[in-house]
């Protein structure tokens, strides 16, 4: 809590310790919407007294009455700051003023007073919240959330984007580098939150990794919810963010801001060895020069009824970097980002409010490549360039778009408030190569175990985008509130349209693999001729589908104040999901998904200066968009192998002799899937149970502390099953003839459960396939593990309110994240297919795979604050410490019965279960910043300088490795060790400073 740090006198001290009182004794109970806050309390005389609320910046008031008992509620308040005033017969009595309300908490404003003549009471400083702590210890609220205010956000040292700031709260570590700027919240993964700006959704549609973003500046609260969340938030296992943007009043302000991160102030980055001493990769000048222009302008169109905030960031990116040894370019990259919010407010009447919200996200990169020649350290010939257009933010990132928010706010009554909401979102992608002189350069990889790769004339080297890719949702929700009595009664439905077109091709059309000669199991036709020291893989890779999720839910929740100490939640959200394939047909549909909420708290002093809370839940999410491109629609996917003499200058093979014949991998052969055969019939929805209990206690007026336990269980999974033999081995039992059979090469389904599959056995006659549990057994007897994933958590906090000129707040947590199963991700490998990993894909890769998930790091602490140490000076800082991730080695089984190569937890052909291999180093980072705002540039200080050092003292350390120890084949009996086992994939962010400066007026 916030409070004054002025002494003026005994009686006024002790006045305020009695308003104070009754405010904690009230124990008013509250619901809000998710882009909004409530005011509550109690009158200690409520004869004739009437609520008067006044925004202080917007000029909204609202007038609520007061019961019997004296409890008053004004919910689905705008966020900002109020007056509030107890009036009788149009008097005012006594007045708060300066009261803030934060996203999604509850303000508990009590007046103690007894008629018009009150003198110190009418005098109390106005009651503030610092993140969302008000009062104390709020008693109102069963979820754990973080919310950190656009002024806490401009004083802490953190990077300018929302992944940033979300770290910040208790278990949230970031997620696999190759998966872009995302979190992973509860040992879940990163595919498993949910993102919403000023109340819709803006998650990626197609994968779920990342979000549309916003300028910095205009956001105004962000929430993070870690758990126990209410029934109005669904579509996550993992953690919700919540954005609220800011919003003009009815002063017209504006402000220009610019910040430098020169690449001169930047350290060098590591390079990448392999562990046998061999460079990997030299990228000591793998820097960049970033400039960012900030500006934004807020006023009223129309006093007191109409209003507008726009703000824009305009940044440009210079970097250079040098690309790894086995495919040697040097590249030259300049990005531009454009980011603009612009926001409607229209007070129609103080009743009814409408808001009109549109946000902008582009990126444009060029990157220009040359050869690079690793024995002399210079650039070589221009090869060509690579543009990309929302889409260069990480792999798994959402970048670009448009968004588009309406909403509307009624106040009916006292007691019913209703909210209405549509959204809409487009995003469009692009790449385009061109190449200086070779129209074709295929993807090159090699896989040998020698010191001088092969290398093509590629400028990827991977898998690119086809033509035509976008993104677009639309949605709305409806809810309502009610109070009624002890009650507070929310109903409302919640509906999302996702649409991608999406497909992926190799670079150049195919890709070479040169490898190992060698047996290669499961493939008697791959036979090199004698004395052959390699062979070389030819593989072939295309999807491509315009693809649609469906997502409903309706849910009813209620805050019943059971007794003033008392208060239980109870609540309840309904899913349904939908989604449908290239072809408009639809392959999964699940409906009534019952997902139950409940908590309780416990005001135990009845003071509000001790908490104790209790939480569970279920949490469902649905099946990704990404699934349909290749799981449920037309996709090509083959390998055919050769024997050959040389190598091209484009890295291709010369001289070649085909090995066998082409083998289809997992059935792709660019036949159309059938929608009634991809995925089990009645296949449960993806879902989690939580558990939560905690408390949160005062220790003095400026102190508080408290501790939490968790416990998270995945309940179901859904991923793809890519074996035919348990449907010949039922087929066999049964009698059923599948000679003329069209089986899919995968499957979705529950793994670890029975499952019931239609099969058209042929001409169209489908056939159900009853799979028990036990059905899915190889038959060498490997059977499937249950599914596992389970987290436990406790974290302890200790926290001092803005007091005495500074802030801080320091979180310990002990987590374990455990089990066979990560999610929807594989980070073990990076893959990025989400519910479509190789995991569960047959029963032997699911040998040896429990442990501690990629995601799990058993001790993190966290501390951050700042100090107000001058009227002129401010200092932050930040700092974090994490266990290291934990370290597998995956390589090749003796049997490979399903010729997955180096796909198992196996090495050696020993097993080597998850996470048996130790854990890479602890991670630490200490980030301090500096502000100065200087008072000869007016008595408001609109000028002020700043400084941010992030990772102050340079720790490096390894975050990622390659956890593939074996090539896969097998020599004389012994499987070929990997050269790159260990290599690191991602160390720490090297330390980097940022500079700026910041001008805020008023028109």
């Amino acid at each position: 809590m916030q409070r004054s740090t002025k002494r003026t006198g005994v009686l006024r001290r002790s006045t305020l310790c009695t308003a104070l009182a009754l405010c904690f004794a009230s124990g008013a109970v509250l619901a809000q919407s998710n882009a909004s806050g409530v005011v509550f309390g109690r009158v200690a005389q409520p004869e004739g007294a009437v609520i008067h609320l006044q925004n202080l910046d917007t000029g909204l008031t609202r007038d609520v009455g007061v019961d019997a008992d004296g409890r008053y509620r004004a919910s689905s308040l705008p966020v900002g700051r109020y007056k509030v005033t107890v009036e009788r017969g149009g008097q005012a009595v006594e007045t708060r003023d300066n009261v803030q309300v934060n996203l999604g908490g509850g303000v508990d404003v009590s007046f103690a007073g007894a008629s018009s003549a009150t003198t110190e009471a009418q005098n109390l400083e106005g009651v503030q919240v610092t993140g969302n702590v008000l009062p104390a210890i709020d008693v109102s609220q069963v979820d754990s959330r973080t919310v950190l205010t656009s002024e806490q956000l401009q004083k802490l040292p953190l990077a300018r984007d929302v992944t940033a700031a979300a770290l910040l709260a208790p278990g949230v570590i970031s997620g696999d580098s190759r998966y872009g700027n995302v979190a992973s919240f509860g040992g879940s993964s990163a595919s498993e939150n949910q993102y919403y700006i000023n109340g819709y959704s803006v998650t990626n549609a197609l994968t779920g990794l990342g979000f549309t973003s916003l300028p910095y500046d205009a956001i105004d609260q962000q929430q993070i919810f870690t758990g126990g969340y209410g029934a109005e938030y669904g579509r996550s296992t993992g953690g919700v963010i919540n954005i609220v943007t800011k919003r003009g009043g009815n002063e017209w302000k504006g402000g220009v801001g610019m910040y430098f991160q020169p690449s001169a102030l930047r350290q060098d980055p590591r390079n990448i060895y392999r562990k046998n001493g061999t460079l990997y990769q030299t990228r000591s000048g793998n820097k960049s020069t970033d400039t960012q222009y900030t500006g934004y302008i807020s006023g009223p169109l129309i006093k007191d009824k109409l209003f507008l905030y726009a703000a824009g960031d305009f940044t440009r990116s210079n970097s250079q970097a040098t690309s790894v040894i086995t495919a040697p370019q040097k590249t030259y990259q300049e990005q531009k980002a454009t980011k603009w919010m612009a926001k409607i407010d229209w007070n129609i009447t103080d009743n009814h409010l409408l808001e009109v919200t549109g946000i902008g996200d582009k990126t444009n990169t060029e990157r220009s490549v040359y050869k690079y020649n690793y024995a002399t350290g210079s650039r070589g010939d221009y090869i060509g360039t690579d543009n990309l257009k929302n889409f260069d933010a990480g792999p798994g990132s959402a970048p670009g778009g448009d968004v588009y928010i309406g909403k509307y706010t009624g106040y009916i009554t006292d007691d019913l408030t209703v909210n209405a909401l549509y959204g809409h979102t487009q995003t469009r992608h692009e790449r385009n190569l061109s190449y200086s002189s070779n129209p074709n350069c295929p993807w090159i990889t090699d896989n040998r175990s020698v010191s001088t790769p092969i290398v093509g004339c590629g400028l990827v080297n991977g898998t690119v985008l086809g033509e035509g890719a976008k993104d677009k949702t639309h949605g709305y929700r409806l809810d309502i509130e009610y109070r009624a009595g002890d009650h507070d009664l929310r109903v409302g439905v919640d509906n999302q349209t996702l649409e991608s077109y999406s497909g992926n091709i190799y670079e150049g059309g195919y890709r070479w693999v040169y490898q190992d000669a060698g047996e290669v199991p499961n493939r008697p036709d791959i036979v090199p001729p004698p004395g052959a020291d390699y062979f070389v893989e030819k593989r072939l890779f295309q999807t491509g589908a315009s693809v649609k999720t469906e997502q409903e839910a309706q849910y009813i929740e209620d805050h019943w104040q059971v007794t003033d100490r008392w208060m239980v939640y109870l609540g309840l959200r309904n899913e349904q999901f939908k989604n449908i394939n290239g072809d408009g047909a639809t392959y999964v549909k699940q409906r009534h998904q019952l997902a139950p909420r409940i908590g309780a708290t416990w005001d135990v002093f009845g003071d509000s200066t001790f908490k104790i809370y209790a939480n569970a839940g279920r949490y469902h999410l649905a099946i990704p968009s990404n699934v349909a491109i290749r799981g449920a629609s037309a996709s090509t996917y083959y390998s055919e192998y050769y024997s050959y003499s040389g190598v091209g200058p484009n890295g291709e093979p010369t001289g070649t002799a085909q090995l066998g014949s082409r083998r289809y991998l997992n059935g792709e052969d660019g036949t159309p899937l059938d929608p009634k055969t991809v995925a089990a019939q009645g296949i449960d929805a993806y879902y989690q149970d939580e558990y939560i209990l905690g408390f949160d206690k005062a220790i003095s007026e400026n102190w508080s502390f408290g501790a939490k336990a968790t416990y998270r269980k995945l309940k179901s999974s859904i991923d793809d099953f890519c074996d035919s033999r348990p449907f010949e081995a039922y087929a066999e039992r049964n009698g059923i003839d599948i000679s003329n059979a069209s089986l899919p090469g995968c499957y979705l389904f529950n793994p670890g459960k029975s499952n019931t599959f239609l099969v058209d056995v042929g001409g169209g006659q489908y056939v159900p396939f009853k799979l028990t549990k036990d059905d899915f057994t190889s038959p060498a007897g490997v059977k499937f593990p249950d599914l596992k994933r389970s987290y436990y958590a406790l974290d302890l906090y200790l926290e001092h309110h803005f007091a005495d000129d500074w802030y801080g707040r320091i979180d310990y947590t002990f987590s374990r994240s455990y089990g066979n199963s990560e999610g929807q991700l594989k980070s073990d490998i990076g893959q990025l297919d989400p519910s479509v990993t190789q995991d569960w894909d047959a029963p032997e890769i699911m040998q040896y795979t429990n442990g501690p998930l990629p995601n799990d790091r058993t001790h993190q602490l966290k501390a951050y604050g700042y100090w107000q140490m001058s009227p002129e000076w401010l200092l932050g800082g930040n700092l974090a410490v994490a266990t290291g991730r934990p370290k597998n080695c995956i390589g090749v089984d003796p049997v490979d019965a399903i010729d997955y190569g180096a796909s198992y937890f196996e090495c050696g052909l020993q097993p080597a279960p998850r996470g048996s291999k130790g854990r890479l180093p602890y991670t630490w980072k200490l980030d301090l910043n500096a502000e100065y705002r200087p008072m000869w540039a007016g008595e408001k200080q609109p000028l002020a300088f700043t400084a941010t050092v992030f990772n102050l003292l340079g720790s490096q350390r390894k975050v990622a490795q390659v956890d593939v120890g074996e090539t896969g084949a097998i020599r004389n009996g012994v499987p070929v060790q990997s050269i790159n086992y260990e290599r690191p994939i991602a160390f720490e962010t090297p330390r980097y400073v940022r500079v700026g400066v910041r001008y805020d007026f008023s028109l």
